[in-house]
């Protein structure tokens, strides 16, 4: 399965996007900050190390003044869980997911708006009660500043083949992210980037208990 690329750009005054744009995020930020993925296993580390370790990012190639956003996947979303008829069970399984990690990279220069790119990793399952061979995640991208105010978000699309299989692994490229800045004083590291699914409240409390549920990882091709 192919890469897909992706854009996203933050307007040119992010300060009057609405607070309300994603509710709760900030009590979520921080629930995070005290949870790091001490759940994966040594296998999971060892195989997000080799699969983003290697990806060739094209900002890599332009030094930044200054340190980049920090990126990463927002606990309560990174995972994606629909049971038929809310059941928790394999047997009722429908579809899954989970972003597996991020690469990325940024660039600026004195005053210029902070640019960044991504490689999103994600793995998808597809469950006995799918009813169908194919699905499409939707998950987001939101910018938060240093006081977890949310600045902007944007939904995408991801939609995914299994061409028979029971789980597939996705890379998706995303570039373009603009970040501006009021001054040439304000560094990357005022901002976070944070990725996650677009999950219904079940599926935020089913992942803040620490639940995991995900099919054999079949490489896609």
């Amino acid at each position: 399965m192919s890469s897909k690329m992706r854009a996203l750009v933050f307007g040119l005054s992010l300060a009057v996007v609405s607070a309300a744009v994603l509710p709760g995020i900030a009590a979520a930020q921080n629930r995070d900050r005290d949870r790091e993925q001490s759940e994966d296993s040594a296998e999971d580390r060892a195989k997000k190390d080799e699969e983003w370790g290697q990806k060739d990012l094209r900002l890599a190639k332009r030094r930044a003044d200054g340190p980049c956003p920090f990126v990463k996947v927002l606990y309560d979303a990174a995972r994606y869980q629909d049971f038929e008829g809310g059941k928790e069970a394999s047997a009722e399984a429908k579809w899954t997911g989970q972003i597996n990690g991020v690469a990325s990279d940024c660039a600026y220069k004195g005053g210029e708006p902070i640019e960044i790119e991504m490689i999103v990793g994600f793995s998808l399952g597809k469950g006995p009660k799918a009813g169908a061979d194919s699905n499409t995640y939707r998950y987001w991208v939101a910018v938060t500043d240093r006081d977890e105010t949310v600045l902007a978000k944007e939904y995408f699309d991801l939609p995914v083949n299994f061409n028979g299989k029971s789980s597939v692994d996705v890379a998706t490229r995303i570039e373009n992210i603009v970040i501006p800045r009021a001054a040439a004083s304000i560094a990357g590291d005022n901002f976070e980037v944070l990725i996650g699914f677009d999950v219904t409240p079940q599926m935020v409390e089913f992942n803040r208990q620490g639940k995991r549920f995900r099919f054999a990882k079949v490489k896609a091709q």
